[in-house]
Formats: C-alpha cells, structure tokens, sequence
C-alpha cells in the first residue's frame, strides 16, 4: 500500500496535494547533509596538505576533519535511519485510511465535471452535496498534506541514504590517503629539538630488568646515550583543562577494578579504529615502543617528574629523545576502519557500538600515580 501511494504521488493532480509548501527539512536529513559538507571540506585540506609548510600538522588537522566527519556521517545516518523506521511503521499503521484516501482522490479525479454535477435529488440535492464536500474538503485536504509530506520524507531520506555511501567511500578512502602521508612526514622529519639520544641497548637492558611500569618509569634516566639535558617546562596551569590524547569516552576510571578484578590506577577510553593519539601538550618523548604487558607505549614527559604512560596503540610515532609540541601525532589506535557498506548496514543501531578501540592513560608525578582527571577533561559533569 506504501510503495502503491509513492507510484500514486505524481499523477496527484489535486490542488490539495500540490498546493501545500515542501516539509522544512528534518533534523536527521540536516544532519546528514552536514556531515557530508564537513567530509568534503577534509577532502580540501588535504589538497591543501601538500603545501603546508608543517605537513605534520597539517595532516594530523586533516584526519582529525575526517575523524569528525566520519563520525558526524554515522550519526547522520543513524538518525536517517531511525526516522525512516517510524515513518515507516506509522504509515503501515494508517494503510486503511491511506487506501480510503486514494480511492476518494482516485474517484475524484477520474470523474468527469459533468458527472460530478448530477445528483439523483436533482439540483437541490447537488447543492446540498456541494455543501456537504465543502465541509469534508479541509478534513480531506489536512489528511491528504499529512500523508504527502510523510511519503515525501521517507522518499528523501532513502536518496540520502543511497548519495551517503558515495561520500563515505570518499572520506574512507581520504583518511587513509592521509594516515599514510602522515607517516612518511613523521618519518622525515627533522626540525624538532632533542633532549637525549636513546641507546638502545640500554632501553633493552632496563627492559628486561623490570617487571612493573613504577620500576621501568624509575629507570628511564639510564636509557640515554650520554646526559638529558634539564627541562624547565612548567603546565601547571593547564592542570585539569588539557584534552584526551583521543577522542573518545571513558570507560573506566581511576582505581575502578578492571575485567580481572585488578585496580588500575589509570583511565581507560574507549576510541574508534584506527583513531589518531596526539600529545595533549608539549613535551618529550621518554619511551615509545613495546613494553611489559601494556603492548606499545608512548611515556610523554610534559615537565619535570610528571609522566603520561599512553598504552594500547597499534602504531607509535616519534623518537625517544624529541621534544614535540603540543597536538603532534604519537600513535594509531588498532583494529580495522569499517568498509562503508558495513557502517551503512549498521546506521540503525545504537551509538557507541564503533568504539571497538581502547587506551589505557596513567599519569605519575614524582614516580607515583595520580588521577588522570585531575590533568584532563573528560566531559564527566559537564
């Protein structure tokens, strides 16, 4: 009976039906739309990456436009998604009063004016029936704009739907183009100060010598091939406002016992695939690499004595040694970008669910560990 009353739709020929103006766009067609600007907008910075005097931070604001992107589409479509099930099942709902309505019309306007004006009573009776139509006609008119304008919607929101895999495949396509450029950038780098060069026979020895992070971040001084040279960096006025090195939600807290049962004196947050770490604020690498039972670690000193330990990553970037400012790369988050057709056969699901990725942030001061929310902001309250 729907798919009847789509076909129906444009041999309407009553001015009930075509007189009305178009429905306001829906906020999930909004969003939609939105967040195919916002991809398309990333496909220009990275045109414009390539003649960036810092390519390193120029890309790493590229990915993260199409991280936003990305995400603003799958929301996007989960809203599309959504109000096209309502819409749907509304109008399954209502397929007795859709078919009396399309049989009035069809009546309507397969009858000829002249057997519109007969009337078995003679001309009395056609112009009391004239009346009485007179009466239906807003009654008629208000059913008839009220089905339109829903048909006209779910309509809209399928041909989103169909335009949203194009442009998914273009901003997947994007951010990988772009991770990959990132990396050679890194990788070529050679402007950034250093504080020590590590040795790495010495980082194996510590390595091997230590079985808790408390006993390895203690050791870090002996990893330097020769002096560190002093910092004097001071973000103690950025305490409590600096951001998460990726976006994403906390799942766990400090102290709060994990699967095993274990306390961990760290957050846990979880991220989306392949998601982009950065430094939240200028600072040394001390360590990147592999490192106990924690897989790849980046160990950032921000100032003296104060360590963020970033573990969890399928990628790191960056030299022992380098002084990086603050928004600078350190790491890939693991796991697989979904493929457009899953994330659109997924876009009727709940939010949250793409979040597959997590990294665990502790912070110690003087060798000891502290709350990380006492350093960053992590929406809680908010």
């Amino acid at each position: 009976m729907i798919d009847r009353a789509f076909r129906l739709i444009p041999g309407l020929a009553l001015c009930l039906l075509m007189a009305a103006p178009l429905r306001a766009e829906t906020a999930a067609a909004r969003a939609a739309r939105e967040a195919a600007a916002q991809l398309e907008a990333a496909t220009l910075r990275m045109e414009q990456a390539d003649g960036a005097r810092d390519r390193v931070k120029a890309l790493s604001e590229t990915i993260h436009a199409y991280e936003a992107g990305l995400a603003a589409m799958r929301d996007g479509l989960r809203g599309v998604a959504r109000r096209e099930t309502q819409l749907t099942a509304q109008l399954q709902s209502r397929e007795g009063e859709i078919a009396e309505l399309l049989g009035v019309i069809q009546t309507i306007e397969t009858s000829s004016p002249p057997v519109l004006m007969l009337h078995p009573s003679g001309p009395l009776g056609a112009a009391r029936s004239a009346m009485m139509l007179a009466e239906v006609a807003p009654g008629l008119n208000a059913r008839a704009e009220t089905l339109r304008a829903d048909l006209e919607e779910v309509q809209t929101l399928r041909l989103l739907q169909q335009a949203a895999a194009g442009k998914l495949e273009e901003g997947l396509s994007g951010i990988q183009e772009a991770r990959t450029a990132l990396s050679t950038a890194i990788a070529d780098r050679t402007d950034l100060p250093r504080r020590f060069t590590e040795d790495p026979m010495r980082t194996a020895v510590l390595i091997s010598s230590t079985e808790t992070l408390s006993g390895f971040a203690s050791g870090l001084s002996e990893i330097a091939d020769g002096a560190v040279i002093e910092s004097r960096a001071d973000i103690s006025d950025l305490r409590g406002d600096l951001p998460l090195p990726v976006e994403g939600l906390v799942l766990r807290g400090y102290g709060d016992r994990d699967a095993a049962g274990i306390a961990r004196p760290g957050l846990l947050v979880a991220a989306r695939p392949r998601a982009l770490v950065t430094s939240p604020t200028a600072a040394t690498i001390r360590y990147r690499g592999p490192l106990l039972d924690l897989g790849n670690v980046v160990i950032l000193e921000p100032q003296p004595d104060t360590l963020f330990i970033l573990s969890g990553l399928a990628e790191v970037y960056g030299t022992a040694g380098q002084v990086i400012p603050e928004g600078t790369p350190v790491g890939l988050m693991g796991g697989q970008t979904p493929q457009a057709g899953a994330i659109l056969s997924l876009s009727g699901e709940g939010g949250g669910t793409d979040r597959t990725e997590t990294l665990y942030i502790e912070v110690r001061m003087d060798n000891s560990p502290v709350d990380p929310e006492t350093w960053f902001r992590t929406g809680k309250g908010g």
